[in-house]
């Protein structure tokens, strides 16, 4: 029996993926908990539908992320510190903090968690900084940590 999952099953496939599943498992597993529905004219259709829905949404996603990736790329962005002696920081830059400072300075959301940190910043200088920005897409720009 064929049928469309409405959510991921363990064993089967994702959702919204047409599966072929036994008569007796789609009967009374799949369809009264709502796992699946029939796979009708109408089912099929709405299921194509959303999937051109998604590739266009992830196509303007992916769009997006290049279009970041070509702003960051000329980005520099300047962060004040407090330090101590031999060019030391107190403390570390954090991923968090160059993401507050590129949305402050340039206007540019990138997620703390988008930026790869190879080692913690804890000294002054220039440091070259890749984010991952999804879709494998990524930018790297300059981090400048100066003395406050």
């Amino acid at each position: 029996m064929k049928v469309i999952l409405q959510q991921d099953v363990r064993g089967q496939g994702k959702k919204g993926q047409m599966i072929d599943a036994a008569e007796g498992y789609a009967r009374n597993y799949l369809l009264p908990r709502k796992l699946a529905i029939p796979a009708t004219a109408d089912a099929i259709n709405t299921m194509n539908l959303k999937e051109k829905a998604r590739r266009a949404e992830e196509a303007a996603n992916r769009a997006a992320a290049v279009e970041t990736a070509d702003k960051l790329r000329n980005c520099t962005v300047k962060i004040a510190a407090k330090g101590g002696a031999n060019g030391k920081l107190f403390g570390a830059i954090t991923g968090k903090e160059i993401s507050e400072a590129l949305m402050a300075q340039f206007g540019l959301d990138v997620g703390k968690q988008k930026i790869v940190l190879d080692e913690p910043i804890k000294a002054f200088g220039s440091y070259e900084i890749r984010a991952k920005l999804g879709y494998e897409v990524s930018g790297k720009f300059t981090v400048t940590v100066a003395e406050e």
